[in-house]
């Protein structure tokens, strides 16, 4: 495959970006879509130039590390990770626009490389339980009803990638924040922390500048794991109920 690549590229968070177009040739079907920035960043440094900086980890669709926009898609075609998307999503000849998350609480470190430590300090607001820790207990020692089991883990699956900040026409982060609420909320162990945990981590989202939920449904689209849109009205009810109790 012939591909034409037209990529952000931004020397620091201070500087002017722009778009630069590049033509990688002999590009497999079967390459995962960081294979190709490979293949191209190859040969950016063979010619002498400044390869293009872009973010990964497991390359496993694990970690979300690999976050971009691809053709104005949060992870490109394919409801999967970046790292998980296989050229064969795309025809010879195809053009194809890379670029960074835009949000203001991401900031650009370097052409494709965003700063998420937004999320970080979302979790550190009340992401946690302080359940003493030791040995594991019996697995029947603290009963769970599977639906909470259930809903617990399919919020646990939030791989914190951002792709629902990306999506969002408003750069909100409500999606993240409730699945992080949420899968620690219905659990045991999350009890003692339930209404400290919502009213900080939402006040931490709103510190850190993301935009405002207006319900748009584009975060819940555009997430590779999957996390649902009621998970948005489920912390909307935590948050409610956390905020009576506190007055």
């Amino acid at each position: 495959m012939k591909l034409t690549l037209r990529v952000w590229r931004q020397q620091n968070a201070d500087a002017e970006g722009a778009m630069s177009t590049y033509e990688v040739d002999g590009i497999s079907p079967d390459m995962s879509f960081l294979e190709m920035l490979d293949t191209l960043n190859e040969e950016l440094i063979v010619r002498g130039d400044d390869p293009v900086a872009f973010d990964h980890d497991c390359r496993e669709g694990i970690c979300g590390a690999c976050s971009l926009v691809i053709n104005g898609d949060a992870h490109g075609p394919e409801r999967t990770t970046t790292c998980q998307l296989h050229m064969r999503s795309f025809s010879d000849g195809d053009t194809i626009d890379i670029e960074p998350w835009r949000a203001s609480a991401f900031p650009v470190i370097k052409d494709l490389v965003v700063d998420r430590s937004a999320f970080d300090r979302i979790i550190q607001a009340g992401g946690y339980v302080t359940a003493p820790t030791g040995s594991a207990p019996e697995a029947h020692a603290t009963p769970v009803p599977k639906p909470d089991a259930d809903f617990a883990f399919e919020h646990a699956e939030c791989i914190g990638c951002g792709a629902c900040v990306a999506a969002c026409p408003n750069g909100a982060a409500m999606l993240f924040t409730s699945a992080k609420v949420n899968h620690l909320n219905v659990l045991p162990q999350g009890a003692p922390e339930r209404e400290s945990r919502v009213l900080d981590m939402v006040a931490q989202m709103d510190e850190e500048g993301f935009g405002g939920c207006t319900l748009a449904g584009e975060c819940a689209t555009a997430c590779p794991k999957g996390i649902p849109l009621f998970s948005i009205t489920a912390m909307n009810r935590e948050f409610l109920r956390a905020a009576r109790k506190r007055r």
